[in-house]
């Protein structure tokens, strides 16, 4: 049995939820596509619907039809005439069920996530899909390849907490809001301002004067747009992915974790580069070299070990080490806590891809 929940979601684990999951179960075990239907509040035009139909148990019934997410005078009307769910993106669906449901109404969909899967390869420790076999699939929600065509979908009816993050005035809702309706994440000024959403993971973001607006401030990029149009925050991934000079805005994001620890940049400029690297107690990175570039660390916090050429020094908070182009060297964290260092990078080219690993506890030498 599977249970399949949007990473996006916030769902209040209540007896409501509880209940729901055991209702769905029971259908499921019995061959049904169980999907979760919220019961509306609003006419939410941000959320497709659920027309739920004959009862087939205690809590579920079948699915009469799907709507896609309608306008603001369409959701009024069903919700006027009721039996109509919010289409949560929630499941419950049997191991053997859903892939034979697959086979019989999307069979391209699931030979390609079968050869995705046989090709798969172990990368470090998580498992790589085959690009290759992956990129065959049709572009195709499961509610379109599967759940539309199905005979055999039903829906449980539910009212617990739950709300769709996938949006930013979805963010707003599920936060806490000042007597102006302004909510904030991370350092926010809010000056004759309201019913406004900010969220920052590292400078100060002050508003000044406005209503009705999203602001997002991350590590490389700012968003500022009207809350109560969110749901367009797609379509303008779009346009920053067809641009030469935006796409990796879209791809990459500034800080990258490893099963060692991780780096994060913090500024890039001609023939330099700044990041920041935490590695974890007890981890180490592989004994490499570079051929463009030569690099000093500095040490923040904890203890660094670092072999340099077949030298082994020791270094605590504020002590630095340089490492010349070309040299053999090595990371190691052997304390009790994160270790912590500011990395200057300065040369000709500065790709991640100008590593030559020598020896690599995980496979990449």
């Amino acid at each position: 049995m599977l249970h399949v929940l949007p990473s996006d979601h916030d769902v209040n684990v209540d007896a409501g939820y509880l209940l729901a999951v055991q209702q769905a179960a029971a259908a499921a075990s019995e061959g049904r596509l169980v999907t979760f239907g919220i019961v509306p509040t609003a006419p939410e035009t941000g959320y497709g619907y659920i027309k739920a139909g004959a009862g087939l148990g205690e809590g579920v019934n079948a699915v009469e039809r799907f709507v896609e997410k309608p306008d603001l005078a369409r959701a009024e009307q069903m919700l006027a005439d009721g039996g109509y769910l919010w289409n949560s993106g929630m499941f419950m669906i049997g191991a053997e069920a859903f892939p034979a449901e697959c086979a019989a109404l999307s069979p391209d969909t699931l030979a390609a996530a079968s050869g995705a899967v046989e090709a798969a390869r172990i990368d470090l420790d998580f498992v790589r899909l085959d690009e290759a076999a992956f990129a065959t699939a049709p572009n195709i929600s499961v509610d379109y390849a599967i759940f539309e065509k199905t005979r055999s979908a039903a829906v449980v009816a539910v009212s617990f907490g739950w709300s769709d993050l996938g949006s930013w005035d979805a963010v707003w809702k599920a936060q806490g809001h000042d007597a102006a309706g302004n909510a904030g994440s991370g350092s926010v000024t809010f000056s004759h301002t309201s019913n406004s959403l900010v969220v920052t993971d590292h400078a100060h973001v002050a508003v000044e004067g406005l209503d009705d607006i999203a602001v997002i401030a991350s590590e490389d990029a700012i968003y500022v747009g009207k809350l109560s149009e969110a749901q367009k925050v797609g379509p303008l991934v779009k346009v920053l992915r067809a641009g030469k000079d935006t796409v990796g805005l879209t791809e990459i994001h500034r800080t990258a974790y490893r099963p060692r620890g991780g780096y994060a940049s913090v500024l890039n400029g001609e023939r330099f580069q700044v990041k920041r690297l935490f590695v974890k107690p007890g981890k180490k990175l592989s004994l490499q070299k570079h051929h463009h570039r030569s690099e000093h660390w500095v040490v923040v916090r904890g203890t660094a070990e670092v072999t340099l050429d077949g030298v082994v020094t020791m270094l605590s908070e504020n002590q630095s080490i340089y490492l010349p182009l070309g040299c053999t060297h090595r990371l190691a964290n052997p304390g009790k806590i994160e270790l912590e260092l500011i990395e200057v990078q300065t040369g000709s080219y500065l790709g991640e891809d100008d590593i030559i690993r020598i020896e690599d506890e995980f496979g990449r030498a």
